[in-house]
């Protein structure tokens, strides 16, 4: 399955396979120059979880983000980039919501939703998109759910999505870059107006929760930034590993008969997706706010690394049987919620959906398959997180 060349290596897959050279960089050359846009590329397991780990040597902070500060421009609210103590103190205020214990009360919504969007895949008749029907809608409505954002206004915050999100083929293309920053705005605008809303009438949601406990300690900037991000990451992630999930259980049918004949799997199963498919690539870059030494090579101060979380997730050593899917696997050590203090805050909410999504798939349609050749889908290799851009599947 080729690809263009100008994706860096550690970012091309075979499928969902990362290719074989990445192993290879990964055991021989686990600290590297980047190819990329940063200094530094970290593919080693140790190596990766030494730079996402080290808070007090490491910035999450983008590289340029003094400049945008300066212009007005940072993007409050947003958990990447914040360093402590302020990300301690807004992952404190946010980080309730995401018990266990309260993401059991989301449950039932979640159910519902799944419920919904599977008559709705069921009445479009076989074959169907199961992206358009199912994939996208499900963790939309969601975080929709989640946020108090009307769900009727799902549809537009989908296009500003798909237009604002970065991609490697802006560089080619000026009028892209221009409809992406018009989208961004709209996005943030957008935001801005239900913080509005909120403040005057907070609601049961996550956001009335906010700002009824903790209003004077976070600002709507914040606030807006808090929801744009939750939307991005929970949509486009959530979205992803639906449909990639459910493509590698198609891809390996050894694998799908197991969790048919015990649904016991099933949360051991969802681990060993995540990991296996590894929708986001590589973690947001670090910068090193001293010299530091990971993997035998010396980082100056400001250099930018990337880590690979697909490596990690993917890679094996030297010598080893090549990686596969194995959903009996009791501990898969992934990365896909990445690592540290920056860990995922809605892992919880979206490891509920991805096992009741695929709980309830696998109940209604028990004769799921593909309906075209894997070779003839078309993934998103473009894209900040990695995807299919269709799954025409048959029942």
């Amino acid at each position: 399955m080729p690809q263009s060349p100008d994706i860096p290596l550690h970012l091309r897959r075979d499928g969902l396979d990362p290719l074989p050279e990445l192993s290879r960089m990964s055991n021989e050359t686990p600290v590297c120059p980047d190819p990329g846009a940063a200094d530094w590329l970290a593919t080693g397991r140790a190596e990766a979880r030494a730079v996402l780990g080290d808070a007090d040597r490491f910035t999450a902070k983008p590289p340029d983000l003094e400049r945008a500060i300066s212009r007005g421009a940072r993007e409050e609210g947003n958990l990447l980039h914040y360093d402590p103590p302020e990300h301690t103190r807004l992952r404190k205020l946010i980080a309730p919501e995401f018990t266990l214990r309260r993401m059991r009360r989301m449950e039932p919504i979640v159910e519902q939703i799944v419920a919904e969007r599977l008559d709705v895949l069921v009445a479009a008749g076989s074959p169907a998109d199961l992206m358009r029907h199912f994939g996208w809608p499900v963790p939309g409505l969601v975080i929709c759910a989640l946020l108090g954002i009307p769900r009727d206004d799902l549809a537009d915050l989908g296009r500003m999505l798909d237009v604002r999100a970065p991609s490697r083929m802006d560089a080619h293309s000026t009028g892209r870059t221009r409809k992406r920053v018009a989208a961004q705005k709209a996005f943030a605008s957008y935001m801005s107006r239900i913080v509005a809303q909120k403040r005057r009438n907070p609601g049961e949601d996550m956001l009335g929760m906010l700002i009824r406990e903790h209003g004077d300690d976070v600002t709507d900037a914040e606030l807006a930034g808090v929801c744009a991000s939750f939307m991005a990451a929970g949509l486009e992630g959530s979205a992803q590993m639906l449909g990639l999930g459910l493509l590698a259980l198609l891809e390996h049918p050894d694998q799908l008969a197991l969790l048919r004949a015990d649904a016991a799997l099933l949360p051991q199963a969802v681990e060993e997706l995540l990991r296996y498919v590894s929708v986001v690539s590589t973690a947001s870059p670090r910068t090193a706010l001293t010299d530091v030494t990971v993997g035998g090579q010396q980082i100056k101060k400001g250099q930018v690394v990337s880590c690979s979380l697909l490596a990690v997730n993917r890679t094996r050593p030297a010598g080893h049987p090549q990686d596969r899917l194995d959903i009996t696997r009791e501990d898969t050590g992934h990365a896909a919620f990445g690592h540290g203090i920056h860990y995922c805050v809605g892992a919880a909410l979206a490891r509920a959906q991805l096992r009741l999504s695929f709980a309830a798939l696998l109940s209604r349609l028990p004769d799921l398959r593909l309906a075209v050749p894997v070779d003839d889908l078309r993934f998103r290799q473009f894209a900040v997180q990695y995807g299919v851009e269709e799954l025409p599947v048959a029942w």
